[in-house]
């Protein structure tokens, strides 16, 4: 695996990859990886494209600056996870390198209604964060593929808006299911940040989405989502959200719609850690 750390060194060592017929693909991370974002790596491998794997721990996205503050920083142990993994190229720029004028917005991108719902409402500002990075290094890497995490649902959904309306056409994207841990709980990088107890309880989440997907014909979503809520807060959880939207656009949903592609998802905090998961819903 090759290291860049300078955008020219990257765009002119792709540049002799892509002229010789490679489609390069890209697995945009922040680092402290886990099997989650292995998963993506194998999917471009097992695709046909040269992988690149970006490390950038955004400062933009960060509503919050405790939770950047406490974001894991882990680059050794990511950097052996990758070259284990297969993956050809790591860039791992300085937060200099990516913004060179400073830390602010200097792109402007409407998201519509979802920048004002679920997580945008709940992490204001969060998704103009997310949109100035990916932009920033989809024009450093130029990739022909983009592969990204079921997990984060509403930010592929913003990240797909992007591609449409931005100056990206040509790119593929690829979104991946969500890998689990074996009680179900979504890998994430948050997670290491659990105590022992607060990672027994975790997977609760997860059992709340079977729930929701399990109950669609014996009960209204009304009375699901109480009882998700009632349960995640009688096991320590602020709840944040448990929602039912329609897959394709994230149009809020208030009951169960019968052939209809839908999607439920759940935002909930743990004592200072914040979970988020969803779950695409089979139609019964």
């Amino acid at each position: 695996m090759v290291i860049f750390k300078k955008i020219e060194d990257l765009k002119s060592y792709l540049s002799n990859i892509k002229n010789n017929g490679q489609k390069v693909g890209f697995v945009p991370t922040m680092g402290a990886l886990h099997n989650g974002h292995i998963s993506l790596i194998e999917k471009a491998k097992a695709d046909g494209y040269f992988t690149v794997c970006s490390i950038f721990v955004n400062p933009t996205q960060f509503n919050d600056k405790k939770d950047l503050e406490k974001y894991p920083v882990t680059t050794n142990d990511d950097i052996e996870f990758l070259i284990n993994a297969g993956c050809k190229v790591l860039f791992l720029p300085s937060v200099d390198e990516i913004y060179p004028g400073g830390e602010q917005l200097t792109r402007s991108f409407d998201f519509g209604y979802l920048d004002t719902i679920l997580e945008g409402a709940k992490r204001p500002g969060h998704f103009k964060g997310v949109g100035q990075v990916v932009a920033r290094l989809l024009d450093i890497v130029e990739p022909t593929g983009l592969f990204m995490g079921q997990k984060d649902y509403q930010q592929c959904m913003v990240v797909k808006m992007l591609l449409k309306t931005g100056n990206y056409s040509t790119i593929h994207m690829v979104i991946c299911p969500t890998i689990r841990e074996a009680d179900g709980l979504a890998m994430s990088s948050r997670n290491r940040r659990l105590t022992q107890p607060q990672r027994v309880i975790s997977a609760t989440i997860y059992q709340c989405l079977i729930s929701i997907e399990s109950k669609q014909q014996s009960d209204k979503f009304s009375l699901v989502k109480k009882q998700c809520e009632d349960l995640l807060s009688a096991k320590g959880f602020n709840v944040e959200y448990v929602a039912l939207a329609d897959a394709d656009n994230l149009t809020l949903l208030d009951e169960y719609e019968t052939g209809r592609p839908m999607v439920a998802l759940i935002a909930a905090k743990i004592g200072e850690i914040r979970l988020i998961d969803n779950l695409l819903i089979k139609i019964a």
